[in-house]
């Protein structure tokens, strides 16, 4: 359908080497836009455009860079500039997850989980939104996640940080919105992905979790990617300041105990 139409947009998506944020960056491809993904390693990128290119005739681009080095991060936005001449959607997926109890924790732990998973989100966005600003249009998607509403054991930073882009979530939208730039967020639940190996490695912690999903069963990656095509494209025109929960349900459960996950 035309309102889910990327033709001639170029999206930057963060994180997308593997997992969800390369499902994404698939999905946006399969809806026309030009993509570019961003990741640390040049060598996981490659793999990555080239598993998307196999199954289309994606636009696919890639740039390395660092998302904890700020200046990192306003170079690698340059050089998209400077070969794609805009960036109409950032999507900003880039994440860590570090188990702890709180008392094991370490102040390191803390700010690397908040370097990555917020202080990345809003300096690429602060990069982009000038362009967005004077073409009037653009769409920034920060991923959340279904913690971004709740609180889990063991995830003190994990936790805080997804509240956190929730909060920049709501803020750009509140201040970006009257220059046509909608932002929202995605909230993924529970997902067959490298970064839940933690979980799905152990059949009785996969198990009790899938438990507690009210679809019955963990997501797939590739069920993300219409939630982020949804976001960047004209079907969600009305739609700003907003976090999607994409969660099989999960957040409908207040609480399970993760000592057992």
């Amino acid at each position: 359908m035309k309102m889910f139409s990327l033709d001639g947009q170029v999206a930057l998506v963060t994180g997308a080497s593997r997992g969800l944020g390369l499902a994404m960056a698939n999905a946006l491809a399969c809806a026309g836009a030009t993509v570019v993904l961003a990741a640390r390693s040049r060598a996981g990128l490659d793999t990555a455009a080239a598993s998307i290119r196999a199954g289309s005739n994606a636009l696919i681009d890639v740039e390395p860079f660092d998302l904890v080095d700020q200046s990192a991060i306003e170079a690698a936005v340059q050089n998209v500039f400077a070969r794609h001449g805009r960036i109409d959607v950032l999507l900003n997926n880039a994440g860590i997850c570090e188990w702890s109890d709180f008392l094991q924790s370490t102040p390191q732990m803390w700010h690397r989980t908040m370097d990555t998973n917020v202080t990345a989100a809003y300096l690429l966005a602060r990069q982009v939104s000038p362009s967005m600003i004077e073409r009037g249009h653009g769409r920034i998607i920060n991923v959340g996640s279904y913690v971004s509403v709740l609180g889990r054991e063991k995830l003190q930073a994990y936790v805080a940080s997804k509240h956190a882009v929730a909060g920049l979530t709501k803020s750009l939208g509140a201040e970006l919105g009257r220059h046509g730039i909608r932002c929202n967020g995605i909230c993924p639940g529970y997902f067959m992905t490298e970064m839940a190996e933690p979980v799905t490695s152990n059949a009785q912690m996969k198990e009790i979790v899938r438990s507690h999903i009210s679809v019955g069963r963990w997501g797939r990656p590739e069920e993300l990617g219409g939630a982020a095509v949804f976001l960047a494209s004209e079907a969600s025109s009305y739609m700003n300041g907003q976090m999607l929960m994409v969660d099989g349900g999960v957040s409908e459960i207040l609480s399970f105990p993760m000592s057992v996950v």
